[in-house]
């Protein structure tokens, strides 16, 4: 189940990323490693610019997902980037969201706690909808998990186009098309 945010929780934890990134900055320039401290800059600068392509989908609870998923407590880090490709139209966010949320889930059950675990996330605008490639790496313990997830988790508007489960990695690959009308 998806956990509400409210803005303090919200503020907080912005606020206290935002500072472990200064003291990063802060920590190397004190080393006078200059040139890593240029580099965390710019990682931050290409973060936020993700961060302002995810927003601008008008995808809100999905953004919300991706955004907050980091500050909950999976067994995984979450990253996502956005193509520079235009966005034509509207998807229903609420059953993206939680189609995501239940991956997690899926996720947060399959693979072994405090390890190195990654989840990426490429979001490809396009034509006629949107692409969402899901990458997982790290150690899986139970495949059964994923496999009954991507396997029972059909939704109309979203298509499951290919995924693969390896002992360190999963793939996902699903399209969603854009909806004629209202959508919420």
């Amino acid at each position: 189940m998806k956990k509400e945010w409210d803005t303090i929780k919200v503020l907080q934890h912005v606020r206290h990323d935002w500072l472990n990134r200064l003291q990063l900055i802060k920590g190397n320039l004190s080393l006078n490693h200059v040139d890593r401290a240029k580099e965390i800059i710019d990682e931050i600068i290409v973060e936020a610019r993700h961060e302002a392509k995810l927003t601008n989908l008008n995808l809100p609870q999905f953004a919300s997902s991706l955004l907050t998923c980091n500050w909950d407590n999976h067994f995984f880090q979450l990253d996502y980037e956005i193509a520079d490709l235009p966005h034509r139209g509207k998807i229903h966010d609420s059953l993206l969201a939680e189609w995501a949320e239940d991956l997690f889930s899926a996720l947060d059950g399959s693979i072994e706690q405090f390890q190195d675990n990654h989840l990426s996330v490429l979001i490809e605008p396009l034509n006629d909808g949107i692409r969402f490639f899901f990458d997982f790496c790290g150690i899986i313990k139970d495949k059964s998990i994923l496999k009954g997830f991507l396997e029972n988790h059909a939704e109309p508007s979203l298509v499951l186009d290919a995924w693969n489960i390896h002992d360190t990695a999963v793939s996902i690959e699903i399209f969603s098309f854009y909806c004629r009308g209202r959508v919420k």
